[in-house]
C-alpha cells in the first residue's frame, strides 16, 4: 500500500547523503586514503539506492569490498576542520538548552509516528509506511529536527552538508558496522550455532537446576554480544541455544520474561565491547579522547552490576508469573 513517508525514501535520502560524503572525498584537498575512502561511501551509497533492484549477490560483494577497505585502513577522515573549539563553546554557551531540542524531536516524533500518525490515511495513502511505521516516523524525526537546528542556530542549509560529512567521515566504517553483524546473527541462527551453543552449556553446566539455567542465558547473552557487538545479533542465537531449550521448555519459565531481560543482558555486553564500536569506540572519536577505550572503561563497573542484577531479577520471576 502507497505511503506518503515510506522506508524506501529515507533509504534513498541516505544513499544521496552518503554520495555526497564521497563527493567531498574525492574533492577535498586533504583528504588521506582519497580513492578508499571514495570507493566506500560510492558502494555505501549504491546499496541504500538500488539495493532494493540490485541482485543479492551484488550487494554482498559491494558489502565484501567494503569490509576489505576498513580491514586495510583505506577509509579515513580529512585533517581537522570546521570551527575551532573556541567557537563551538562560544555558540553552545549562546544557545544553550536550545541545543536539546532537536535532539528530543526525534524520538518524540517516532513515539507520536508510532501512535498517532501511523494510523492517519488519505483515500487509501497512508502518511507512514504502514509495515514500518517505526522506523519511517524516525525518518520524519530527523527531518523535522533538520529543519528546527537551522531555525535555532540559524545557520546556512550547508552547514549540516558540510559537518555531517565530516562526522560521517570520522565515525567511518563504523557506521555499518551494526548491520553487518545483525546480518551475521540471522546467519548464524540459520546455520544451527545455537544448536551447538545449547550441547555446549548442557554438557559443560549443570542446567537441572533453574538458577543456573537462568545465569548461563544471561552472562551468555552478554558475552555473545560482546564478541559480535551487538545484542540483537546475539539474541536469535542464545535464545534458540539455551533460553528457549533450557528456561521454557525445560523450566517451564515465562518466554516473555526471559525475551526481556536477556535482552538487557546483552546491553550489558555492548557495554563492555570494542567491537560496539557505535556506541563505545566512536564517540571517543568524536570527543578526541586519548584513550579509544575510556568510555569501555567507564561503563564496565555499572555493567556488571546490572548483569548481576538480571541474574537475580529473572531467577525470581521467570519460574514464578
Amino acid at each position: 500500500m502507497n505511503s506518503v513517508f515510506s522506508v524506501e525514501l529515507f533509504y534513498v535520502i541516505s544513499g544521496v547523503v552518503f554520495a555526497g560524503v564521497g563527493w567531498r572525498a574525492l574533492r577535498h584537498p586533504r583528504q588521506p586514503r582519497r580513492w578508499g575512502s571514495v570507493v566506500f561511501w560510492a558502494l555505501l551509497a549504491i546499496v541504500y539506492l538500488f539495493g532494493k533492484s540490485l541482485p543479492p549477490a551484488a550487494v554482498g560483494y559491494a558489502v565484501l569490498v567494503m569490509s576489505v577497505l576498513a580491514a586495510l585502513r583505506q577509509v579515513e577522515k580529512p585533517a581537522a576542520e570546521g570551527a575551532s573549539r573556541e567557537e563551538r563553546a562560544a555558540a553552545a554557551e549562546r544557545l544553550g538548552n536550545k541545543l536539546f531540542v532537536p535532539t528530543l524531536l526525534i524520538p518524540a516524533t517516532a513515539v507520536l509516528g508510532a501512535l498517532v500518525l501511523a494510523k492517519i490515511s488519505f483515500g487509501g495513502v497512508w502518511l507512514l509506511d504502514h509495515k514500518n511505521a517505526t522506523l519511517a516516523a524516525l525518518g520524519v524525526g530527523g527531518l523535522i529536527a533538520l529543519a528546527a537546528a537551522l531555525r535555532i542556530t540559524r545557520a546556512a542549509p550547508a552547514v549540516p552538508i558540510g559537518e555531517g560529512s565530516r562526522l560521517l567521515q570520522a565515525i567511518g566504517w563504523a557506521l555499518v558496522l551494526p548491520q553487518m553483524l545483525a546480518a551475521l546473527g540471522g546467519i548464524f541462527a540459520q546455520a544451527g550455532v545455537g544448536q551447538v551453543v545449547s550441547e555446549l552449556v548442557a554438557s559443560a553446566l549443570p542446567t537441572q537446576y533453574p538458577f543456573v539455567a537462568v545465569a548461563a542465558y544471561c552472562v551468555g547473552m552478554a558475552l555473545f554480544t560482546m564478541c559480535m557487538g551487538n545484542a540483537f545479533a546475539a539474541f536469535p542465537v542464545i535464545t534458540l541455544g539455551i533460553g528457549l531449550p533450557l528456561i521454557v521448555q525445560q523450566h517451564h519459565g515465562n518466554v516473555a520474561i526471559m525475551a526481556g531481560i536477556g535482552m538487557l543482558s546483552g546491553y550489558c555486553g555492548t557495554l563492555m565491547t570494542p567491537m560496539a564500536a557505535n556506541f563505545n569506540i566512536v564517540p571517543a572519536m568524536l570527543l578526541e579522547l586519548r584513550d579509544k577505550n575510556a568510555v569501555i572503561r567507564a561503563q564496565v563497573p555499572l555493567a556488571l552490576a546490572i548483569l548481576a542484577a538480571n541474574v537475580v531479577i529473572m531467577w525470581l520471576c521467570v519460574y514464578r508469573f
